[in-house]
């Protein structure tokens, strides 16, 4: 019989205990400040870069740990579940994993001008793949690269592009080859790593209802030029290059639904205790106590699929089952225990002051980004238990 250990090993026991004093400097007051300011959290990202956390799965080579996206995911849970939500984990989540396509696929040169940049906090980083006419249909995107000598001239539109504002380059998606005139509809594609802020490229911002201290964006893109040498690997491979992170962007999502969730249940527990009504904490009542509880035994179930996740994915096995359950399951599990967090508090889980409420508006972003939980249980019905395609 094979011997499951759930010890956590002593390096992932010192960065929980690492990252959470580090992350307690900023509380939550810090938070909802750079929120309600829309602003992003610069301090807090310095002191990240500074203890080298932002270089975590980075290779030693280039300043960054080599270590694994269990590392990472603990990390991240740590970020949210301080209180940081998604405004804290959204401001380092692309310096942490989002380079991987170059990792893998970039040039030496490549390489040594970005990731020793990004592991210092120096480079800022956006992903440009989602456009407004294609959603979740990568393949359908339209955002067009004509070669033209040295350069490529570039064209198109995308949304939701977190971070671009703040950021100096774009590893960006674009088709170089039109839909309708490839085999596969996976051909034809083509990442870039470039500079985002240069003619041709203009940034707005999208008004949105939480997370933001970090900003998401539309790109409005014409006549950009990007020079051969930000091409990452061969013309016509992006998609597969892009395909090599979706699993663990979806761990490291789940990861940070469950640090939101592991905060709103620790504020519920908190005022249940603390506030007293009819001459008794609100926490004697079954109908409080029992969500929370709930919750709680929702949130470790959540977990552990997680942790396998990561497990797998680390060791080299098949992981993308565990990937889309851990993100549906953390997702799910967070949203309901903030949502039972505000009721929870009552008329005061409505305001600002006991920060519930950005809890329960970053909680709702996990069940949209970065893929829907219905896109999720699509793959399960159909990958998992071999359903007809239902889209």
């Amino acid at each position: 019989m094979p011997v499951v250990d759930f010890e956590p090993t002593e390096d992932q026991r010192a960065i929980r205990s690492a990252v959470r004093g580090l992350a307690a400097r900023f509380d939550d007051q810090y938070w909802m400040e750079k929120d309600l300011a829309h602003e992003f959290p610069r301090e807090f990202y310095d002191a990240f870069a500074q203890g080298g956390w932002l270089g975590i799965t980075t290779p030693e080579e280039f300043g960054g740990q080599g270590m694994g996206i269990t590392e990472a995911s603990i990390l991240l849970e740590e970020v949210a579940a301080s209180g940081a939500g998604m405004n804290g984990a959204s401001s380092m989540h692309l310096s942490i994993f989002g380079m991987h396509p170059v990792i893998v696929h970039g040039s030496a040169h490549m390489k040594e001008r970005t990731l020793p940049r990004l592991v210092e906090g120096d480079l800022h980083v956006c992903f440009g793949v989602t456009e407004p006419g294609a959603g979740l249909d990568t393949t359908k995107i339209t955002t067009f690269a004509q070669r033209d000598g040295d350069d490529y001239v570039v064209s198109g539109r995308k949304v939701w592009i977190s971070k671009a504002i703040e950021s100096e380059k774009v590893l960006l998606l674009t088709r170089t080859t039109r839909f309708e005139d490839v085999k596969k509809k996976t051909d034809g594609l083509t990442l870039f790593l470039t500079d985002v802020k240069v003619d041709g490229v203009e940034i707005r911002p999208i008004k949105k209802m939480g997370r933001n201290a970090v900003t998401s964006n539309e790109l409005f893109i014409d006549g950009m030029r990007i020079p051969a040498e930000d091409r990452v690997g061969e013309e016509g491979e992006g998609f597969r290059y892009i395909l090599d992170g979706l699993n663990p962007e979806r761990m490291l999502v789940a990861a940070e639904a469950l640090g939101i969730g592991r905060a709103a249940l620790r504020r519920a527990t908190q005022y249940a205790n603390e506030r007293e009504v009819f001459g008794r904490p609100i926490g004697m009542n079954q109908g409080l106590q029992f969500p929370l509880a709930d919750s709680l035994a929702r949130l470790d179930a959540a977990e552990l699929v997680l942790r396998k996740a990561t497990w797998l994915y680390d060791h080299g096995k098949p992981c993308a089952k565990e990937a889309n359950m851990a993100k549906y399951l953390c997702a799910d599990a967070a949203f309901e225990c903030a949502d039972r967090a505000l009721q929870t508090h009552g008329g005061m889980g409505y305001s600002e002051e006991y920060h519930v409420a950005r809890y329960f508006r970053e909680a709702r972003l996990t069940r949209i980004a970065p893929l829907s939980q219905e896109m999720v249980l699509n793959y399960l019905g159909e990958h998992v238990l071999h359903l007809p395609r239902s889209y």
